[in-house]
């Protein structure tokens, strides 16, 4: 019995200390989910669809416009 009491009297007391986010998703994560939960996800989700929107378009239609009209 004296072993049990000797390893838990050696664990660490309190709360855990935070984990450190790692890489550039666990920054992502730490910045915008969790405690401080907020929106900004979403809207860098429809700003990256606009983007990418606009360049198909551009690249299927738009740049055949550049040097001469549509007919």
């Amino acid at each position: 019995m004296q072993k049990v009491v000797s390893f838990y009297e050696k664990l660490p007391r309190g709360a855990a200390p935070e984990p450190q986010a790692k890489g550039l998703l666990g920054r992502y994560q730490k910045a915008y989910f969790g405690k401080n939960a907020s929106a900004m996800p979403l809207v860098h989700v429809i700003g990256a669809l606009i983007a990418l929107g606009y360049a198909q378009n551009y690249y299927f239609h738009l740049r055949h416009h550049k040097n001469n009209v549509h007919h």
